[in-house]
């Protein structure tokens, strides 16, 4: 289905923004009826949301151009070329009030990402099909040291979202003992974010090391649940704390999940986790609710933790041996033809 474009004029820095929109009404959810005029009209809905969590950080685009539909594939970092795609570096024709900052890319070379600061860049993107958008834990004005400790709980087959939410509770116990406070999301599907904010003086490596200390604690404490295994099949029936995910991105709070029900990562309290479902928040019930309680993750940008005792744990855990596998240690190197497990990103698929 093809359609004129519209024309969405929005608040800037600067003044007013417009952002045009090609063929709103091509479908991009099929089982819901959405077109990409739908998913612009949620991003604009939760836009100092979803800004507030991209806020002057390195992002790469998830693209579905189009649309969510029966037998699209995501093209990965290594693989199969699908209809779907990362987009690490800035896309060609961009705005000049889209913000951008150099980064270091997977060839040695600098990458130029886009940077967002403003609602009208979250439209942009959504135009050229982006459902899910995945921020560094870093800001422009120091790309080397993350402001953000974020712990990506994610369910093996044979656990589900419930499972997830026990970790995660466990995890929020844990972060109380070493004088940190967590911010949870739903991850848009199974799993579960927990994001801590951190003083922006460690490098990247330490906060890797800080949030494999936590993991390692956390199986300690839950062996039979947690897993930081690396290869998929020595996870077995438990929840993966991936902690070299740091050196890596994770979809942004409010990003759309690109599944037949349009589920979208939401920020919740912690009382809610444990009452919640993910299929409680879509691109049709998150506009409501975040017009009546607004962004819970606000408070994110309020106080910064340090990372001192899980670095000291780190450096116990160095003393005694260390109660994980080797395989699964920061920087421990791949197979053959394998790249090294710390990367700065998932993808280095361009468009």
């Amino acid at each position: 289905m093809s359609s004129e474009p519209v024309e969405l004029t929005v608040d800037g820095p600067d003044g007013p923004r417009t952002v045009r929109v090609s063929n709103p009404d091509k479908v991009y959810f099929p089982e819901l009826g959405l077109s990409k005029a739908d998913v612009v009209r949620y991003f604009l809905a939760v836009g100092d949301g979803i800004v507030r969590a991209l806020h002057q950080r390195p992002t790469m685009l998830e693209r579905w151009p189009g649309g969510v539909v029966p037998g699209a594939k995501l093209s990965i970092w290594m693989g199969e070329r699908g209809a779907a795609f990362f987009q690490r570096r800035l896309p060609r024709g961009a705005p000049g009030w889209v913000e951008r900052v150099r980064i270091p890319g997977p060839g040695g070379h600098d990458d130029e990402v886009i940077c967002p600061t403003e609602v009208a860049v979250v439209l942009w993107a959504a135009n050229l099909g982006t459902l899910r958008f995945h921020p560094w834990p870093v800001r422009r004005a120091d790309i080397d040291r993350p402001d953000e400790l974020r712990i990506d709980l994610d369910p093996q087959p044979g656990t589900d979202f419930h499972d997830a939410v026990r970790v995660a509770i466990e995890v929020r116990g844990l972060l109380d003992e070493v004088g940190m406070e967590g911010f949870p999301k739903t991850s848009g599907g199974r799993g579960v974010h927990v994001y801590v904010p951190i003083t922006p003086r460690w490098q990247l490596s330490d906060v890797v090391r800080a949030l494999h200390a936590l993991g390692s604690e956390l199986l300690r404490r839950m062996p039979d649940d947690v897993t930081m295994a690396r290869r998929k099949q020595d996870r077995g029936r438990r929840v993966f704390l991936d902690h070299n995910q740091m050196a890596g991105t994770i979809a942004s709070a409010y990003s759309i999940r690109p599944g037949p029900h349009g589920t979208v990562s939401a920020p919740v309290t912690w009382d809610e986790l444990t009452a919640v479902s993910p299929r409680d928040f879509d691109i049709m019930t998150m506009p409501a609710r975040y017009a009546g309680i607004g962004d819970l993750h606000a408070r994110l940008e309020q106080r910064r933790f340090s990372i001192a005792p899980l670095l000291e744990m780190s450096e116990r855990d160095a003393r005694d041996g260390g109660a994980d596998d080797p395989r699964d240690r920061p920087g421990y190197p791949g197979a053959p033809g394998e790249p090294p497990h710390v990367r700065h990103s998932r993808s280095s698929d361009n468009a």
